[in-house]
């Protein structure tokens, strides 16, 4: 096997990037989750009432999607008084966001020679 080409991405770091980062696309990839997230991207942490508002989920629906995304990482709760309130948080998905920024590094290193390879 030949060695690898200076400047050229190591095959298994994305892997195992990606499989860190696999609950996160696991949770993002449930249009209520995707919902869900996209109301605590405000910026304001919200209670589950607030997240119900407007829509027909149940509470304890909207709370087993909350502790599913809770579970990858991608908000978390703060108590005030009785009130448990939730908060997007945003490293994992920074997180996911490079993993996949390393995939698209490797394909254009591979394409790149496959451009190369054929114009020989």
């Amino acid at each position: 096997m030949s060695p690898r080409p200076s400047g050229a991405p190591r095959a298994g770091a994305p892997i195992a990037a990606l499989r860190r980062a696999r609950p996160v696309f696991a949770a993002l990839g449930d249009e209520t989750r995707l919902r869900l997230l996209a109301l605590l991207c405000t910026g304001s942490a919200l209670s589950i009432t607030q997240l119900t508002a407007g829509t027909e989920l149940t509470r304890q629906a909207v709370t087993k999607h909350l502790q599913v995304l809770a579970d990858a990482g991608l908000v978390h709760d703060v108590r005030l008084g009785r009130e448990r309130l939730w908060q997007f948080d945003p490293a994992q998905v920074e997180a996911a966001r490079q993993s996949l920024a390393e995939i698209g590094r490797q394909w254009d290193h591979a394409l790149l020679g496959l451009k190369a390879f054929v114009e020989r």
